[in-house]
């Protein structure tokens, strides 16, 4: 081969490679901040970014019934990290239905207007909290990463992303960011009976197997625990009576609403927030409010 074909041959690959390289994916742009107080974290194509969203849930912290101690200390939390003051990832765990993510949507509702910020980030893009964080870090803002209902089984990408971003890796996370997740599961992957069986017992210590070692260990990066329990027959009532009430019904009606609210409950099998909200909406619209 002679040197000019040599020449022609290592341009054609340039050339190709330049071409190749326009197709991969760059690194996910800032989005205009001043649009909303609401994003989301979307991936299409080989693309992330963060989306805008126009119209966030609107609920208030007010709204949510018989949670009071619940929104005492997540409110608390979130008032320090406002602050700059030193605040604590948040886990909210139990039973569905008891108001874990409204109550982190009120949150924006609240504190919008005093620079919070919130980013929900589906769990199979936890693995791009590295470039999330990178596009946070010095804004004047607080954002709260939300993950929504979550999870995971074993040898998941994303579980190891979340611990490094929860605990620190190489690089520190800013000070401007905080994770809230909610889960229906206390330690956020299944538990097995046979794990049990592998805990070893040291000087009378209870010492838990390898497996559950691993499990409780993401869950002990969230520096406070939340936890949310079913409600009681006497509060899913005052639920449905408070959400009518904001429907505009009238207390006479409420009250004549009782029963139906029993049966309703019977029939999906919960007693949560969330069915007393689903029942209310459906009472009142029947009777045109």
């Amino acid at each position: 081969m002679t040197m000019n074909e040599l020449n022609r041959l290592l341009a054609r690959a340039e050339c190709v490679l330049e071409r190749f390289e326009a197709t991969l994916p760059g690194l996910p742009a800032a989005p205009d901040w001043g649009v909303a107080t609401a994003f989301r974290w979307r991936r299409r194509h080989g693309r992330a970014w963060l989306q805008a969203v126009a119209r966030p849930h609107d609920i208030r912290l007010a709204d949510l019934q018989d949670i009071d101690e619940q929104k005492r200390r997540i409110d608390d939390n979130t008032r320090q990290f406002l602050a700059g003051r030193r605040a604590n990832n948040v886990l909210l765990t139990g039973a569905r239905g008891t108001g874990k993510s409204s109550l982190v949507k009120a949150l924006l509702s609240e504190y919008g207007e005093r620079g919070l910020r919130l980013i929900e980030v589906d769990k199979s893009d936890l693995v791009d909290l590295p470039d999330i964080v990178e596009l946070l870090d010095g804004r004047p803002e607080r954002f709260i990463l939300f993950c929504d209902d979550l999870s995971f089984e074993e040898g998941e990408a994303a579980y190891k992303a979340l611990k490094s971003v929860l605990d620190g890796s190489v690089s520190a996370v800013p000070d401007n960011v905080l994770v809230y997740a909610t889960s229906n599961r206390r330690h956020l992957m299944p538990e097995y009976h046979d794990e049990n069986l592998k805990a070893r017992h040291v000087d009378g210590e209870i010492h838990p197997g390898e497996a559950t070692e691993e499990k409780i260990s993401l869950s002990e990066r969230f520096g406070l625990w939340v936890s949310f329990y079913p409600f009681s027959q006497d509060e899913y009532l005052a639920i449905v009576a408070y959400w009518l009430g904001q429907f505009g019904l009238k207390p006479k009606a409420i009250e004549r609403a009782r029963q139906e609210a029993l049966q309703w409950a019977l029939m999906r099998g919960s007693r949560s927030g969330r069915v007393a909200w689903q029942f209310a909406r459906d009472y009142a619209g029947r009777l045109g409010e």
